[in-house]
């Protein structure tokens, strides 16, 4: 049977995990999932690997080793990992909390995404990258500038990557999850009304069961990986996706 690869980042929780159990069901896939933290999870096709994506001197010093060799019909990277950072107004944010955030939703996708084209450069291997986007990549919201600012600057890199890479055995996505029943969720109800106006609105998503689970949204993301032939475009938005 053919192997696919597929290169995760945030697989511990949330939609990251949800898609890690979805591909760990399909035989063809490896899978190599990095993260934080490592899963009490054994399975002879899952590679994991503890990183703080956010520390970028270790990735830096991890790239050159990082990426798989093998006769993969198809290589899949799923940049996943993120962070809402402080929910804050600009004028009040830490400059700590700033520097990881870019780090980690932003500059840490560009370094994997160029070290992934640069390391699989066959043009008869399909390769796939998909970063995890936002809604509020294209529309600011009160309280999240750097959430905001680093989705957006990642939509962009995207874009750039794809008008760069015209293969058609290359795609690039920039998908937007939806409003997912996560942890991160979790962290948004947590604020405070006088930093972030809308959270009544989120309150509101949980406790009128508006969330959808990181499961559903895993389906719709799987089919995107396995069906390329049918997203022509870099911007992507799950809730417009039909699973046909």
């Amino acid at each position: 049977m053919p192997q696919s690869l597929l290169i995760i980042t945030g697989h511990s929780q949330g939609l990251g995990r949800a898609v890690l159990d979805l591909f760990l069901s399909k035989e063809s896939f490896q899978v190599l999932a990095i993260s934080r933290t490592k899963l009490e999870l054994e399975s002879p096709r899952l590679t994991q690997i503890s990183l703080d994506l956010s520390e970028l001197s270790v990735l830096e010093n991890k790239l050159s080793s990082l990426f798989p060799e093998g006769d993969f019909d198809q290589i899949v990277l799923l940049n996943n990992a993120g962070w809402i950072g402080q929910v804050k107004p600009i004028g009040q944010l830490g400059p700590k909390e700033m520097r990881e955030q870019v780090n980690l939703n932003l500059l840490a996708p560009m370094y994997l995404t160029n070290a992934f084209l640069a390391n699989y450069q066959s043009d008869t291997t399909k390769k796939i990258v998909c970063n995890i986007s936002s809604g509020a990549a294209s529309r600011p919201v009160e309280g999240w500038g750097g959430y905001c600012s680093t989705k957006a600057a990642l939509a962009m890199f995207t874009l750039v990557a794809a008008k760069e890479k015209k293969s058609l055995n290359t795609h690039f996505y920039s998908v937007a999850p939806g409003i997912i029943d996560t942890k991160m969720q979790e962290e948004i109800r947590k604020s405070n009304d006088a930093d972030f106006p809308d959270l009544d609105k989120f309150i509101d998503y949980k406790e009128g069961g508006k969330l959808v689970s990181p499961e559903e949204v895993a389906k719709k993301i799987a089919y995107l990986i396995l069906n390329p032939e049918k997203f022509t475009e870099v911007i992507q938005d799950v809730r417009n996706f039909e699973l046909t």
